[in-house]
């Protein structure tokens, strides 16, 4: 099978896995220029030829050569013109792509927001209804304009986004597709002029188009793809299919030296294996702090801490029941290894001076939960 039949077989997959709502394919790049648009409309022409009904409802090319050259073969529905403030302004006509029930529709410029008076305030709304309708939709966005990291854009571009999407508006989404481009590409690009015209090229070159401006966006244009497909993994695929995700427990007490090795060692291993880690330390009768030093309080507080600035989630519990704790912890945040120090540790006492030390051992490998304990 060509790239481009398996391209037409995975669209007709998208539109008969389910019957009703349409489905929804989305592109996310880091900025403008990384080829959106013009990724859609390739796919377009590919679907075209094999003879699926797409149209485009709405393409914004920017007077982009290499994207309006796309543009010429391709069935699109004409835009509505509207009288607004003076002008005469163009917006996709929502109406007409129902009245034609094409089966995929490109609408670009998700972020968009439609002239004052139409049915709906945003453009992402407008692709809502398409959805209900049982049309399918691919669509394009930048991750500036995407919510909940509106102000961390804010923080490396200096530039507060207005036009913004819901986080939920990507949930919706069956597909999430990340353009992806390094930062001297997308700065070549711009100045070969394939972005902006020349007049515009230095002002970009100052401002937005920066290496690391673009390095931080891209940065979060990748976890927010990432973060996409896990979701789909927790939902799609059932859980004994899953791929393992490794996530690490570091158990501590108020020995100091030991839980200071415990904490840097299982942060290198986390990290090694790009996986979350937690710092659980319980605190068992034995150790509150009417009974434990004034020095061992503050070791433990600034382990605690050290674990935090590692990138540690820090737990903390108050229980006599150590080792059931750490069951259910280790369950409850889907832990593959558990690490622990020597046994001549505090902790470890407790645990083997408990009878749920067997417990812990059988519900650990139960679970398929490795146990480490380091030196």
């Amino acid at each position: 099978m060509t790239d481009k039949e398996h391209s037409v077989q995975h669209y007709l997959h998208l539109a008969n896995k389910t019957s009703g709502r349409g489905k929804f394919k989305i592109y996310i790049g880091m900025s403008a220029g990384v080829g959106k648009t013009y990724r859609m409309l390739q796919e377009a022409h590919n679907l075209l030829r094999n003879g699926i009904n797409i149209q485009i409802g709405y393409v914004e090319t920017h007077s982009r050569k290499e994207t309006q050259a796309l543009i010429d073969g391709l069935p699109a529905i004409p835009r509505k013109q509207v009288f607004y403030k003076g002008k005469m302004l163009e917006e996709m006509d929502l109406d007409s792509i129902l009245l034609l029930n094409p089966e995929w529709v490109i609408v670009d410029e998700l972020a968009h927001t439609n002239i004052p008076g139409a049915r709906h305030e945003k453009r992402w709304q407008d692709v809502a209804e398409l959805l209900n309708a049982g049309i399918n939709v691919i669509s394009a966005v930048n991750i500036q304009h995407i919510e909940s990291i509106n102000q961390q854009v804010k923080v490396i571009t200096g530039v507060e986004v207005k036009e913004r999407v819901p986080d939920s508006v990507l949930q919706m989404a069956d597909e999430v597709v990340n353009i992806d481009l390094t930062a001297d590409e997308l700065i070549t690009r711009l100045k070969e002029g394939k972005i902006y015209e020349a007049s515009k090229v230095e002002t970009a070159l100052k401002n937005f188009f920066q290496s690391e401006k673009i390095l931080q966006l891209r940065e979060l244009a990748l976890k927010e793809v990432t973060s996409q497909v896990e979701r789909k993994v927790e939902i799609e695929v059932p859980r004994s299919q899953q791929m393992r995700h490794e996530n690490f427990l570091a158990c501590i007490s108020t020995n100091d030296e030991i839980a200071r090795k415990v904490i840097r060692k299982t942060a290198r291993l986390a990290s090694y294996y790009h996986g979350n880690w937690y710092v659980l330390y319980v605190q068992a009768p034995r150790e509150n702090a009417a009974r434990i030093s004034l020095a061992s309080q503050r070791h433990l507080i600034n382990n605690l801490k050290l674990a935090t600035e590692l990138g540690a989630e820090v737990l903390q519990v108050h229980d006599a029941r150590v080792a059931q704790v750490i069951i259910d912890t280790a369950i409850e945040k889907r832990v593959t290894t558990v690490c622990i120090g020597k046994p001549h540790i505090s902790l470890f006492r407790i645990i083997l001076r408990t009878n749920l030390f067997n417990q812990l051992l059988k519900t650990l490998s139960s679970n398929d939960i490795d146990l480490i304990i380091l030196s």
